[in-house]
C-alpha cells in the first residue's frame, strides 16, 4: 500500500469497519496470552511434564516433582485421587492413545475409567490438549455419569423477595429443572428465602432439590435442618496461596464435605479455570492444569460431584485463546474421573449472542450431569448470582434448540396457564405458612402482582425489618423441614407437604448420595447406579425418545399440519 493510501486509511474509515467496530462482541474483553502470570487456557511452557514414580505403595515423585517437593496439593493428589496400584501402568500410555480411548465407542466407559483413575494432573492435561472440541463433546457424551441430562436454575431476587422466589421455582420445576438454587443481597434473609425456595419447589408435580448458597456455616445449618437438600459452593482452588488465603486446606474441604454428606445432604465441590488467576496466584501455570488439580481434590475428598466450566471466573478464559475449548476440557475431564459434572453455563460472560449460545453447545450438544449449574429462572437483574449466559428470556430459544437438533437439556414447553397456575399455588402455600409459624405476614395483592410478574421490578415492596425479624425467628425457633411440613399440611397444602416430606425421606435413605442423584417428578431417585450411562456409539446411550420427545417438540408457536390456520399448544 502507498503512504497516500496509508494516509487516507487514517482519515477515514469504511462503514464495513464501522458496522463491525458496532458489533456486541467488541464490547467483550480480550486480552494476549501472558503464561507468566497464568493468562494462557491450555498450553504453557511453564505447565510441568507427566511422571510418577511408586515406592512402598506410596506415590514419591509425581509430575516433575518429589515428595519432599510436594505442595498440599500435590500430596492430597498422590495419596487420596490417584490409584497407586495401577498408576505406572496407566502413565505408560500415550496421551494421545488415552485421548482415542475417549472417543472411541468400542472402548467402553468403565474401561476408560480403569485408566484414567491412574493419571496425575499433568498427563490429563496433555491428555486433553490432544483433543479438538468436537472430540472433547464426544469424550463428555461417553463419560458423563447418568444416561439422562438434566438442568438447575437460579431462582433469586435482586430484593431478597421470598415471595418472587417461591413463584420462580414453582415455575423452574415446572420447566423442567431437576435443582433450584438461591443466593441473596442481604444473608439475614436467607431463611425465608430458603424456605421459599423449598415451599415452591414441590408446588407442582415436585422432585427439584433445593440449595441456598451462602457462607458455610449458615448454609450447613439450613441443610442440617432439612430447608435445604444440596450444596455446591465449596470452593476448591489449584494453587496452594489460593487455597491458605481462604483459610483452608484440602483435607478442610474434606471434613465439610464429610459433614454434609452425614446428614444425607448432597454434595458437590466448586472450581473452575481462571479462578487462581483472578485471585492474583497462579505460579505461572496454565488454566486447565490448575483446573485438574482441582478435579481431582474434589475426587481425592469423596464428594460426588464438581460443579466446574469456570463458573463465576469465565471472563478469563473467555478472554484469551482457546479459553472455551479449555473450559469443555474441564467438564470432559471431571467427568472422566467419574464425577458428576454440573458444567457451568452460569456467569454471563459475553455481550454477544451468537458467543453465548456458542459458550453454551459443548455442554448442551452432548449431554452432562446438568448442562448449566444456574440457568437464571429470572430476568438477569435479578440474578445475584451475577448473572447467568442463559436467562427467563432464553426459555423458548433454548426449547427451539432442543427441538432443533433432538437434543435434552432438561427442559420443556409450558402452557401459561398452568404456570400461571403453579405460581398462585406456591404463593398461597408460602403465605399459608408464614401465617401458620407466626412470621411477616403476605398479602393477596402481593401474590397477585408476583404471580403475573416478570422480575422484581413489579413487585410490591416488603417491609424489610418484618421479614430480617422473622428470618432471625426462624433460627432462633430452630424451625425445621419437618415444622414446615406440618405447617402445609395443616393448612390445606397437604400435597406440597407430602412431596417435602417424601424429599427428606429421600436423605435418610442415603440415595441422593449416590453420583448425579437427582429425583424425577414421580420423586423416585435417578443416580449413575440406577441410570448409569451406557453410550458405544451410534444407536446406543441416551437419546430424546417417546414421550419425552413429544414433550420437547411442543413450543409456544407451532402450525398444525392438519389445519395451517391453527397453532399447535
Amino acid at each position: 500500500m502507498t503512504s497516500a493510501a496509508h494516509r487516507i486509511a487514517a482519515e477515514r474509515r469504511s462503514a464495513r469497519t464501522q458496522a463491525l467496530e458496532d458489533r456486541p462482541v467488541n464490547l467483550d474483553g480480550f486480552v494476549e496470552e501472558w503464561p507468566e502470570a497464568g493468562m494462557v487456557a491450555l498450553d504453557s511452557a511453564f505447565d510441568p511434564e507427566p511422571s510418577v514414580r511408586v515406592a512402598d505403595g506410596a506415590i514419591v515423585e509425581m509430575d516433575g516433582r518429589t515428595r519432599a517437593e510436594f505442595d498440599f496439593i500435590d500430596q492430597f493428589i498422590a495419596d487420596h485421587a490417584i490409584d497407586v496400584a495401577s498408576t505406572e501402568q496407566s502413565m505408560a500410555i500415550p496421551a494421545a492413545d488415552v485421548a482415542r480411548m475417549l472417543v472411541d465407542p468400542g472402548v467402553t466407559r468403565d474401561e476408560v475409567l480403569s485408566v484414567t483413575r491412574g493419571l496425575t494432573p499433568a498427563k490429563l492435561l496433555e491428555v486433553a490438549k490432544a483433543m479438538n472440541i468436537v472430540e472433547i463433546m464426544m469424550g463428555m457424551q461417553k463419560m458423563r455419569a447418568r444416561r439422562t441430562p438434566a438442568n438447575q436454575a437460579h431462582c433469586t431476587s435482586a430484593r431478597d423477595n421470598p415471595l418472587q422466589v417461591v413463584c420462580e421455582a414453582a415455575e423452574a420445576a415446572i420447566r423442567g429443572f431437576s435443582e433450584v438454587e438461591t443466593t441473596l443481597g442481604v444473608v439475614r434473609y436467607a431463611p425465608l428465602v430458603a424456605m421459599a425456595l423449598l415451599i415452591g419447589s414441590q408446588a407442582g408435580d415436585g422432585g427439584p432439590l433445593t440449595q441456598c448458597a451462602l457462607e458455610e456455616a449458615t448454609e450447613l445449618e439450613l441443610g442440617m435442618r432439612g430447608i435445604t437438600g444440596y450444596a455446591e459452593t465449596i470452593s476448591v482452588y489449584g494453587t496452594e496461596p489460593v487455597f491458605v488465603d481462604g483459610d483452608d486446606t484440602p483435607w478442610s474441604k474434606a471434613f465439610l464435605a464429610a459433614a454434609y454428606a452425614s446428614r444425607g445432604i448432597k454434595m458437590r465441590f466448586t472450581s473452575g479455570t481462571g479462578s487462581e488467576v483472578q485471585m492474583g496466584n497462579a505460579q505461572g501455570r496454565s488454566m486447565l492444569y490448575l483446573e485438574i488439580r482441582c478435579i481431582m481434590i474434589a475426587k481425592g475428598a469423596g464428594v460426588q460431584g464438581l460443579q466446574n466450566g469456570s463458573i463465576s471466573c469465565i471472563g478469563v478464559p473467555g478472554a484469551v485463546p482457546a479459553g472455551i475449548r479449555a473450559v469443555a476440557a474441564e467438564n470432559m475431564i471431571a467427568s472422566a474421573l467419574d464425577l458428576e459434572c454440573a458444567s457451568g453455563n452460569d456467569q454471563s460472560f459475553s455481550h454477544s449472542p451468537m458467543r453465548r449460545t456458542a459458550r453454551l453447545m459443548p455442554q448442551l450438544m452432548p449431554g452432562t450431569d446438568f448442562v448449566c449449574s444456574g440457568y437464571s429462572a429470572t430476568p438477569n437483574y435479578d440474578n445475584m448470582f451475577a448473572g447467568s449466559n442463559v436467562d427467563a428470556e432464553d426459555f423458548d430459544d433454548f426449547n427451539t434448540l432442543q427441538r432443533d437438533f433432538q437434543v435434552d437439556g432438561g427442559l420443556r414447553h409450558v402452557k401459561e396457564a398452568d404456570i400461571l397456575a403453579v405460581r398462585h399455588h406456591a404463593a398461597k402455600a408460602l403465605q399459608a405458612v408464614f401465617r401458620y409459624l407466626d412470621l411477616a405476614p403476605i398479602t393477596d395483592d402481593e401474590i397477585d402482582a408476583a404471580v403475573y410478574a416478570h422480575g422484581s421490578n413489579e413487585l410490591i415492596p416488603r417491609d424489610v425489618l418484618e421479614d430480617i425479624k422473622s428470618a432471625q425467628q426462624v433460627m432462633d425457633r430452630k424451625i425445621t423441614g419437618l415444622d414446615i411440613v406440618k405447617a402445609l399440611e395443616s393448612t390445606g397444602f397437604s400435597t406440597i407437604a407430602d412431596h417435602i416430606l417424601t424429599v427428606l425421606r429421600q436423605r435418610v435413605s442415603g440415595d441422593m448420595l449416590q453420583t448425579s442423584a437427582i429425583l424425577t417428578r414421580d420423586l423416585l431417585p435417578l443416580s449413575a447406579i440406577n441410570d448409569r450411562n451406557d453410550y458405544a456409539g451410534p444407536g446406543t446411550g441416551y437419546r430424546p425418545s417417546g414421550a419425552r420427545w413429544e414433550e420437547m417438540k411442543k413450543l409456544r408457536h407451532v402450525t398444525s399440519a392438519a389445519n395451517p390456520e391453527e397453532e399447535v399448544d
